[in-house]
């Protein structure tokens, strides 16, 4: 097949499509050759999908023979090799764990103990790297670290740890270099005469490349590289000799393998006459190293009219990544409709989501090769919850997420359990406690009318007891308590939890990690860290499952991208970060003891990335995205993105700038389509539907409006009746949020019931001290038994006592003597029919013998221009107590009204009230009640809104936004047509 004399390295360029190039190219080989000849080959691939391609290709070309196909990662399943069994890599990290654990306890200051888990994941890779790239412990222990910061010097000798793990290790990159050794041995020996060829991979793994290099010298060994720029001139492949600076070039890794096979460029030839792609030129330019990319000006002009390059590359440059999401669905759908394969090529998992979600619209399921994360799953999500609720306080909003999820309870009593659920949900807002305990829960079922309240209520008892006994363990119980508690969540039998593939998959995560937890012994382990360690490893995992996806619509990672190919390509998230995605964050070695050491260095991702974008973007059709915007803010494009248009607007006289406003013209049309997708479709009949609503101003019967008000309620009428139409003529309620916090209204609750405690308690004669430490006291009492956030109560605590001394010494000029604290008080407006009733916080006699009204405020006190216009709470309440609508007090004239502020500093506004403006404020408030008697008067939305940024209560419900403060009221008469004003 082969000519034992030349060299045997063979490429295919960037763009073709890899598996259908090298089966045509072994096709051709062996058409003059017998028919089982195709049987006596054998093929090393990198990855199973390729297998599966290789093996549709040859059946798409008629009966025939299949080469006998092997994945380079299953070498060590070879019978002939004498390999020990491979370990479990979870079981190493645990291992790593240990030792890890113990130096931070040693060493608290080099990580937080939450990264224990993955500093061991990260640990083990380094352990791998090592193993595969031939480099001893002994080599980093020679480092001089004696210029690098004292973390180097301490990384470096923790590193020493993993001496003796080194040589008895069996990992999958020692593994896989032992297998590369053996067979290399026994094709020594006996070589074999039969076609042996590894296609596909760049041989950027030691091992993978000392397998290239025993088969090169076998009689008919070869290699076919993928990706090869054949357009690349020699000097700058002789110039890729040092890793520090081109190791982040496409082509670096076939210049390493060049050195380690001792050949020249030249010596590597076409696998199969495939015609190169017509932008192969433009892109190899564009990446040129960084060092000699002045040669664009000397090189350029040779690349011709740039249109035929770019007459199929699209540019799309979003605005949004939303919108990004969209326009790459769109061109997917077009292709689907056209028959056209194509392919999302892109490392950002977030945006292939997107992408798939958006695709559900059109009901184009893609066939994503990464699947989505373990941890995303309804499974997954579960187990993170109990893993949550073992080390932490079990408030309303994490109950109420767990028993709405879609595995608790997952039994026949079903919808029982949702029922119930939502009426606990309903309570537990309404009512609190924010940190329900299970007599809490067991107390609201005994109120519950269905019949399984009871028996619901008590099996929620795992939950609730959850948190109890959870000290530090041994990792074999917490993963047994964990499980335990789930099972019992999920319902009876454990429910519908291992169900499905992702409950087989995450079934079969936790029996792994209960297997391999002897690695850690008997070690304590607290469960903050068990949470830290379960969160990691489930995050790791990936679950693929079956679906009915459309063949021809691809969602691809860079890897599946190598050895793939179709018709259209895009290329989606082509910024910085995402193309190429930032090195991962080594803790052990900087970039230059990497080097010293001769390990991989973090540029190795990029150069590999790199050559994913080559590969992908040479092919037939091809669109380029990207988000000018993240979620957080402006985006930088991709490097390589950057490189070909600053390459094709410095090249005018080959119509580069030209040919660049026509991709992004493309582009542009794909994101004027995904504008238009979400909005309303513009109809030739005036939809009403499609009118933004007006300012509205419900006019309800006059034997439905109330008949009775409180203080408060008055001053929504004035600024915003559409409240009192919602609230008390409706009854709507506004739900309060699932996650309880203390908020304005519960401070204000809280002051008032010190002061009233305060004021109440105070003994004749009692001096400045002894008042402020009174007060302290009941403060410290109040907030204990009302507030159940304890840094809540630290922090409105620590404001009272700043404001103590400024607070008694406005109290003590105040000159009455205390009649009333929070007595309610009523007036009923006989010729009207109405009554008012209202709580002041506080009435005080003065001397003469007339009231003082004094009211306390958390917020800014009123100023007198607001209490003339909205404000009037104290006024009309001044008016109560002249009218005897308080009881005991009796009829008495209110001379002085005062508001205190007890905000961060202590503010009084006073109002002397002279008999005409006492007289002023009964008409002002007769006149209120009886204008809302009339039929025609409206309860117009935000009617005098002195605070338009103010959120209120029901704005969704009278559609604000939709319309403007400036808007005239729509009148709309909800009352029979006949009493119609």
């Amino acid at each position: 097949m082969f000519d034992p004399s030349t060299k045997r390295v063979f490429a295919l360029p960037p763009g073709c499509d890899f598996p259908a190039a090298l089966v045509a190219g072994l096709q051709a080989r062996l058409a003059l050759q017998p028919a089982d000849a195709i049987a006596r080959v054998t093929l090393y691939v990198n990855t199973n999908r390729m297998k599966a391609r290789i093996i549709s290709l040859f059946a798409q070309s008629g009966a025939s023979f299949l080469p006998k196909l092997r994945l380079i990662t299953e070498l060590g399943a070879d019978p002939r090799l004498n390999l020990p069994k491979p370990a479990s890599t979870l079981r190493r990290q645990l291992e790593l764990t240990t030792l890890i654990s113990a130096l931070l306890k040693a060493e608290p200051n080099l990580a937080p103990r939450a990264a224990t888990f993955d500093l061991a994941v990260s640990l083990t890779q380094l352990l791998d790297e090592m193993q595969g790239e031939g480099v001893s412990p002994h080599a980093l222990a020679q480092l001089d670290v004696s210029q690098h910061a004292a973390h180097w010097e301490r990384a470096q000798a923790f590193l020493q740890i993993i001496a003796p793990i080194y040589a008895q290790d069996n990992g999958p990159e020692a593994r896989g270099r032992a297998a590369v050794a053996q067979l290399a041995a026994l094709w020594q020996n006996t070589p074999p005469q039969d076609p042996i060829i590894l296609a596909g991979s760049t041989g950027s793994r030691r091992a993978t490349a000392e397998l290239m290099q025993a088969i090169t010298a076998l009689p008919q060994g070869a290699v076919v590289l993928p990706g090869y720029d054949f357009d690349l001139p020699n000097h700058v492949w002789q110039q890729m000799d040092d890793a520090l600076t081109s190791e982040d070039h496409p082509q670096y890794r076939f210049r390493k393998l060049m050195d380690r096979l001792n050949i020249a460029p030249d010596d590597i030839t076409p696998w199969h006459s495939t015609a190169p792609s017509a932008r192969a030129p433009l892109i190899s330019l564009s990446l040129r190293p960084a060092p000699v990319t002045d040669q664009w000006l000397r090189d350029g002009p040779s690349l011709g009219d740039l249109h035929i390059a770019a007459q199929d590359m699209t540019l799309i440059e979003a605005p949004s990544m939303r919108s990004e999401a969209l326009a790459i669905a769109l061109v997917l759908r077009k292709a689907a409709q056209d028959g056209v394969k194509a392919a999302l090529i892109t490392p950002d998992r977030t945006l292939s989501r997107q992408v798939t979600a958006a695709l559900d619209r059109f009901g184009i399921i893609p066939d994503d090769s990464a699947g989505r994360p373990l941890a995303l799953s309804a499974a997954g999500r579960f187990l993170r919850h109990m893993a949550e609720i073992r080390c932490e306080t079990l408030t309303v909003d994490r109950l109420i997420t767990v028993l709405k999820h879609p595995l608790t309870g997952s039994g026949a009593a079903r919808g029982a359990h949702l029922l119930l659920t939502r009426e606990l949900e309903l309570h537990l807002r309404r009512y609190g406690p924010a940190f329900p305990t299970h007599d809490d829960v067991l107390h609201w079922a005994k109120t519950q009318s269905l019949a399984q309240a009871a028996e619901w209520a008590q099996s929620l008892a795992p939950l609730f007891n959850a948190k109890t006994g959870t000290g530090p363990m041994a990792l074999a119980e917490h993963i047994q308590t964990h499980r335990a508690l789930a099972e019992a969540v999920a319902g009876q039998g454990s429910g519908a939890l291992w169900q499905g593939e992702a409950g087989e998959k995450a079934l079969q995560l936790m029996t792994t990690f209960a297997t391999e937890a002897s690695a850690m012994g008997e070690s304590p382990l607290d469960v903050q860290d068990y949470r830290h360690m379960f969160d990691s490893l489930i995050h790791r995992e990936d679950l693929r499952e079956a679906s009915i996806a459309h063949p021809d619509i691809l969602i691809w990672g860079t890897i599946e991208a190598r050895v793939q190919g179709c018709d259209l390509v895009i290329l989606g998230g082509l910024n910085d970060a995402i193309w190429p995605k930032l090195p991962t964050p080594d803790p052990w070695l900087n970039r230059k003891m990497r080097k010293d050491a001769g390990l991989l260095l973090p540029d190795r991702q990029i150069g590999l990335s790199a050559h994913d974008y080559q590969q992908a973007i040479c092919a037939p059709k091809v669109v380029l995205t990207r988000a000018l915007r993240s979620s957080e803010s402006e985006t930088v494009p991709s490097r390589w993105l950057n490189r070909l248009i600053n390459l094709m607007q410095g090249l005018p006289n080959q119509n580069g700038d030209l040919a660049l406003q026509k991709m992004r013209a493309r582009g542009q049309n794909w994101l004027s389509l995904a504008a238009l997708i979400d909005q309303p479709l513009a109809t030739h009949r005036q939809d009403e539907n499609l009118k933004p609503s007006p300012r509205p101003a419900p006019q309800p019967p006059i034997a439905a409006r109330p008949k009775e008000l409180a203080l408060t309620a008055l001053e929504q009428l004035i600024i915003n009746p559409y409240h009192i139409y919602a609230r008390n003529i409706l009854r709507l309620r506004p739900l309060p949020p699932l996650r309880a916090q203390a908020d304005a209204r519960d401070r204000g609750i809280v002051i008032h019931k010190i002061l009233e405690k305060f004021i109440k308690s105070q003994p004749e004669k009692e001096s400045r001290a002894a008042a402020k430490t009174r007060l302290l006291a009941l403060a410290n009492s109040v907030l204990q038994q009302e507030i159940p956030f304890p840094m809540t109560r630290a922090l409105w605590l620590a404001r009272i006592t700043r404001t103590a001394d400024a607070f008694l010494a406005k109290n003590s000029h105040f000159e009455g003597t205390s009649l009333a604290i929070e007595t309610q008080g009523r007036l009923h407006i006989a010729e009207l029919d109405f009554t008012v009733f209202g709580t002041p916080d506080r009435i005080d006699l003065l001397p003469d013998g007339t009231l003082h009204l004094i009211d306390y405020k958390t917020g800014a006190a009123p100023k007198d221009a607001e209490q003339k216009t909205h404000k009037k709470q104290l006024l009309f309440a001044a008016l109560m107590a002249k009218e005897g609508g308080f009881g005991d007090i009796g009829s008495e004239n209110v001379a002085l009204i005062s508001y205190v502020s007890l905000g961060s500093k202590i503010d009084v506004v006073q109002t002397r009230l002279s008999p005409d403006r006492l007289k002023q404020e009964w008409n002002d408030l007769t006149g209120l009640i009886a204008a809302y008697q009339q039929p025609q008067t409206g309860y117009t939305a935000r009617r005098a809104d002195f605070e338009t940024r103010l959120q209120r209560d029901y704005d969704h419900l009278s559609r604000y936004g939709e319309w403007q403060t400036s808007d005239p009221a729509y009148a709309i008469w909800l009352g029979a047509d006949e009493d119609k004003p």
